[in-house]
């Protein structure tokens, strides 16, 4: 008989450029994991699009590439969770089949329709900071139902990427609390969903084609079933538990579960969370979220819309960087963040605003516009790079200045995601905003890791979230601020400034 311990949990993290699957053991050692991209298309200025069928092609050709890197059998992974990029929206038919490309997160085609809900004034906006974000649920959810009616009336369910794989996975109709909560206007304490609310913006229908039940993250919905199995290489029956947004996961494999302990995701677009004993309102930030990760806390949560975005569209479009040749852009990226790193704070003269695809917060301005201010002929791509990571440190140290404004502490930062590979990003971070970050072990895999943390609760390996993150998860390495925080500082005046000064012609 073979051996079934110790026990392992399989994390699938399907993020904006491709799904990535790992095997962990009980204690969060990550044995192997497995990538496989999908494309976005992008139709229209400000529209992204991908096609639901990549994704789950790309997770089932992950999940048999990992357990085969990982030489292990099978039969003892205990437990699957799962997390995805949030506000993904879909419309799938009554077998799941999509009805229509998946509209991605940034996406931006619903400013109207975002307007449009921030109008109605409605008291369950305050737990959004007043105003929905064009990127969420209801403000798609709205443009569908004006500008594509037979898609909308066709549609057994609308709902987002997570809710989707949890269905490809074990045939469970379920929404996540994680996404309800963050991106759909459901408010625990409030009653859940407000229909008043829908009736005010003609949408009241959109209850109908929402799964009903609304389950928290590592709450068990089903098993494993025969056909996903096949497809992914695994025995049936496993269980599943509900999984979240990626970064809100992601939180759960950085440990960052403290008050004042933010987490921070570094990736192709960045999200800054604190988890807080009470609920805290600002116009500024997105928030407070209740249960949304914890049962009885409350997550705070400003994003950047582009930073890794922003980065590799700059090598990507330098000579010598063999277009979409990952390996190429890779070498070329090290090799310029070095150049970059011998340059003064300041970019010798360079400010960049990184808002090529709008701002989230504080800003929440889906109409704001990137700028690279300063040139002369004497710079070169080095001083771009480094004025592209500074406009993107200005950034997220522009967030946590209004979440102290607010009375939000934050006095370290947890980070994950594939920025941490970058030291360079690292350390001006540390500087910029003047906290120290630790960088958990497997930092750029958090999202795996986090859901591996759901698997192992649902499966009933820990008692609650919180202990599977103290016992899988593990800081490996810190990074502290090096005290030159004031040489950025006129860099990050003129950073504040641009944006006032651009904005009406932009």
């Amino acid at each position: 008989m073979a051996d079934r311990s110790p026990a392992l949990f399989l994390g699938i993290d399907a993020g904006t450029q491709s799904a990535r699957v790992g095997v962990c053991t009980a204690d969060g050692v990550m044995l192997s994991s497995a990538s496989s991209a999908y494309p976005t298309s992008y139709p229209r200025p400000g529209w992204a699009e991908q096609d639901a069928a990549d994704w789950w092609r790309a997770i089932c050709q992950a999940s048999r590439e990992c357990v085969s890197r990982a030489g292990v059998d099978a039969r003892r992974i205990e437990g699957i969770s799962f997390d995805a990029t949030s506000a993904t929206v879909l419309a799938v038919d009554r077998e799941g089949e999509p009805l229509a490309p998946a509209i991605l997160w940034m996406d931006q085609r619903a400013v109207e329709e975002a307007e449009q809900v921030t109008r109605t004034g409605h008291p369950i906006l305050k737990y959004v900071g007043g105003q929905d974000s064009v990127e969420w649920m209801v403000p798609k959810a709205l443009w569908l139902k004006k500008n594509s009616p037979e898609i909308f009336r066709r549609a057994h369910h609308i709902l987002e990427a997570t809710e989707w794989i949890g269905f490809k996975l074990c045939g469970a109709w379920t929404t996540s609390l994680c996404t309800a909560t963050c991106k759909w206007n459901y408010v625990s304490v409030e009653g859940g969903w407000q229909k008043d609310f829908l009736s005010a913006l003609g949408a009241a229908d959109l209850l109908e084609k929402w799964p009903s039940e609304v389950v928290p993250i590592g709450r068990p919905i089903g098993h494993l079933g025969a056909g996903a199995a096949a497809e992914m290489g695994l025995p049936s029956g496993i269980p599943i538990a509900e999984g979240g947004i990626d970064a809100y996961v992601g939180l759960l494999g950085l440990n960052a579960l403290g008050t004042s302990r933010m987490g921070l995701i570094i990736g192709t677009s960045n999200v800054l969370f604190v988890l807080n004993d009470a609920p805290v309102f600002s116009p500024r930030f997105w928030g407070p979220y209740p249960d949304a990760v914890l049962q009885g806390k409350w997550v705070i949560e400003g994003g950047q819309t582009s930073t890794g975005s922003i980065i590799n569209w700059i090598v990507g479009n330098l000579p010598g960087c063999n277009g979409g040749n990952m390996g190429g852009r890779s070498a070329a990226l090290s090799r310029l963040e070095e150049e970059a790193a011998a340059l003064p704070p300041g970019s010798e003269g360079l400010v960049m605003l990184d808002y090529w695809q709008g701002n989230r917060t504080p800003r929440r301005d889906p109409r704001a516009r990137g700028v690279i201010f300063g040139l002369t002929l004497a710079h070169e791509p080095r001083h771009l790079l480094r004025c592209a990571y500074e406009g993107i440190v200005f950034g997220t140290r522009h967030i946590l200045e209004e979440f102290a404004l607010a009375g939000v502490t934050v006095t370290g930062a947890a980070a994950g995601g594939g920025g941490t590979k970058s030291s360079i990003w690292l350390q001006m971070t540390a500087d910029v905003c003047n906290i120290p970050i630790s960088v958990p072990r497997d930092a750029d895999a958090c999202g795996i890791i986090g859901s591996a943390v759901s698997a192992a609760t649902g499966a009933g390996r820990y008692a609650s979230l919180s202990d599977a993150a103290s016992a899988m998860v593990k800081d490996d390495r810190s990074v502290m601020p090096a005290g030159n925080a004031a040489a950025y500082e006129p860099s990050y005046r003129k950073y504040l400034a641009l944006y006032e000064g651009t904005k009406e012609l932009l």
